[in-house]
């Protein structure tokens, strides 16, 4: 008897359903050079990874201003920080995510987007972008006290999903997120359309694919019509 596929998916949102790059118009509205987009981005991560590795958080929006601040040595601040932060909520979401979150609704599963974003932010976009009414539950990452890769937000995903960690897929583009993923103990699937390569610091993924919907389909092949349990 095959295994039938997780009655439960969770999706990583910002770079898995959602690509950054429309951001870097508003930083050069904001007068700051477009490259600097990543390094913001990333920038903001490596603070909410040091807050959660000493078992903290902070918001959000704090800390992206606050990271937008350090890379532009304070010169993008207040207004025009808040304009950046705000523009994430008006992002359009990849072509192939509505797809990629039908597909995990295959056999009834539940489906919950969990993001270090604050969760205002991801249902504006979500809305915005035609995909709430695909998914069941928004997880937001610092209300289970700690950012993701920390356990406590997977954590709070699971019970989100209402099955066991076992029995719950994570979807990301991130390999940070796979390896703080399966340490919680769920199956993971990496879609490598933004990192190509898998690093191999990081645990393996379950599953992958080149895509969101490649990398839900490629967790139990051939499953996709079986009910869940």
């Amino acid at each position: 008897m095959p295994v039938p596929r997780p009655p439960a998916f969770v999706f990583d949102l910002f770079d898995t359903l959602v690509p950054l790059e429309p951001l870097e118009w508003r930083l050069r509205e904001a007068g700051v050079p477009r490259v600097l987009m990543r390094r913001w981005w990333d920038h903001l991560l490596r603070d909410g990874f040091a807050l959660a590795a000493v078992g903290r958080s902070a918001p959000f929006r704090q800390v992206a201003r606050n990271a937008l601040a350090d890379i532009t040595g304070h010169q993008v601040a207040g207004a025009a920080a808040d304009a950046v932060v705000d523009a994430l909520a008006e992002l359009e979401p990849r072509p192939d995510a509505a797809e990629a979150l039908r597909a995990a609704r295959t056999g009834r599963a539940r489906v919950v987007v969990l993001d270090n974003a604050d969760a205002a932010t991801v249902r504006a976009l979500l809305e915005r972008g035609g995909c709430a009414g695909l998914v069941d539950e928004v997880v937001e990452a610092g209300s289970a006290g700690a950012w993701k890769p920390a356990p406590a937000p997977y954590l709070a995903a699971v019970e989100a999903g209402r099955s066991p960690a076992a029995r719950t897929a994570l979807v990301t583009a991130h390999a940070w997120d796979v390896h703080g993923a399966k340490a919680a103990g769920l199956v993971t699937s990496w879609t490598s359309h933004l990192e190509r390569r898998y690093p191999e610091v990081f645990s393996s993924p379950d599953a992958s694919g080149a895509s969101p919907p490649e990398a839900v389909e490629a967790v139990w092949p051939g499953q996709a019509n079986l009910s869940a349990t």
